[in-house]
């Protein structure tokens, strides 16, 4: 199957400034791009007059596993033990749930879909496009991609009302840290048995789970604000673990650590209440001040905790902060695909990527009537406005 998408304004996000052009599709990747392109396609868009990007990634989501209106079915909080590193997002995921048409209406063809923040040590997630099967195995990039660490309120008021540990922040870095001692004991005594079945420990899922991230096979993806970023970085750097801060509201106030510590930020959502607890410092300028600092940003929704839409509507709240717009564009699409190790798929308009493109009616980001007119992955379109 092909595809033709001609005459529109394309911000492939690969340095180069805006340009009127044409992009050809063939077996789901890009196979040309340019202006007037003399091919024949399948299918033909014509599209002059709309704005071309790269599908738009989200790095932090829960799509498929939360219903916000029976919130008693959360199948992505396994909420029964503070410790759960091997259950797995994918196998919670719902592909039926109506948040993944949300997704593609927002321009949003991929996500890192993670267990949500009822323990300590949450889960593993996974990558996906959201949309063009029927199975969601089928839509999977990477799984697992991430190990998920929670501190804060989240672990904190689900064991702590049960006078469990973790019940204070003192608690929920001592159940981290006692989780990778053991998952390092487990590695040293697998390494030691030298392949010998006989000297091998016995297979705990939970270690080898944890021992992905232990041996920089996937990153840990910290849920994490205000000074327990700090603590983050702290475990990060003490097992030497790849680690991401996911949310990191309250970032001004660390910038030169965040930055030194070497974790990519996924920002957001600000979309959320303010005003009590952790997320009286959810700003979207910080954005801005964290880019300014030298970091690596990525803009997140959360979703469905907020609608996926949210994604280019923050990045042109961070332009009204002060943001450039090349900026605020590159969080919503290439870093985060670098932040997920996927920018050889994702993330820009390049030949030999997926074919993933939303068109919008005005410039997003800038244009604050700018809506998704078509999002389109790997050469299909899978919304049509």
């Amino acid at each position: 199957m092909t595809m033709l998408i001609k005459g529109s304004m394309i911000y492939d996000m690969e340095g180069n400034a805006p340009w009127v052009g044409d992009i050809y599709i063939e077996n789901g990747k890009i196979a040309r791009t340019g202006e007037k392109l003399d091919v024949q396609a399948d299918e033909v868009i014509e599209a002059e007059g709309l704005v071309a990007l790269p599908g738009l990634v989200d790095a932090h989501s829960h799509l498929g596993g939360f219903d916000m209106v029976n919130t008693d079915n959360c199948d992505f909080n396994e909420m029964t033990d503070p410790v759960t590193p091997d259950v797995r997002a994918l196998d919670g995921c719902n592909i039926h749930d109506k948040c993944f048409g949300d997704a593609c209406k927002g321009g949003v063809t991929t996500m890192c879909i993670t267990p949500g923040s009822g323990n300590a040590v949450c889960g593993l997630a996974f990558i996906a496009k959201t949309a063009g099967k029927a199975d969601i195995h089928e839509l999977v990039i990477q799984n697992p991609a991430a190990l998920k660490l929670a501190f804060g309120m989240n672990p904190i008021g689900q064991y702590g009302s049960r006078n469990q540990m973790p019940m204070t922040r003192m608690g929920v870095i001592k159940v981290m840290r006692d989780t990778f001692c053991r998952a390092k004991e487990y590695m040293e005594k697998k390494e030691a048995a030298g392949g010998d079945p006989e000297k091998m420990p016995e297979f705990d899922a939970g270690m080898e789970a944890v021992s992905l991230a232990l041996s920089h096979q996937i990153p840990l993806k910290i849920h994490c604000e205000q000074f327990d970023m700090l603590t983050a970085i702290e475990l990060a750097k003490e097992f030497g673990c790849e680690y991401t801060i996911e949310h990191a509201w309250g970032s001004e106030l660390y910038l030169s650590e965040l930055v030194e510590g070497g974790g990519a930020i996924n920002y957001g959502p600000v979309g959320v209440p303010t005003g009590f607890g952790e997320l009286t410092h959810a700003n979207i300028a910080e954005v801005k001040m964290l880019e300014d600092a030298g970091a690596h940003v990525s803009i997140i929704t959360d979703s469905p905790i907020c609608m996926p839409e949210l994604l280019y509507i923050q990045a042109g709240e961070a332009v009204r902060k002060g943001l450039s717009h090349e900026s605020a564009l590159k969080m919503i699409t290439i870093n985060p695909a670098k932040t997920l190790h996927i920018d050889d798929r994702a993330g820009s308009i390049k030949v030999g990527k997926d074919g993933d493109i939303v068109l919008f009616d005005g410039v997003p980001a800038l244009d604050v009537a700018a809506g998704v007119k078509y999002t389109i992955i790997e050469g299909k379109v899978v919304y049509k406005g």
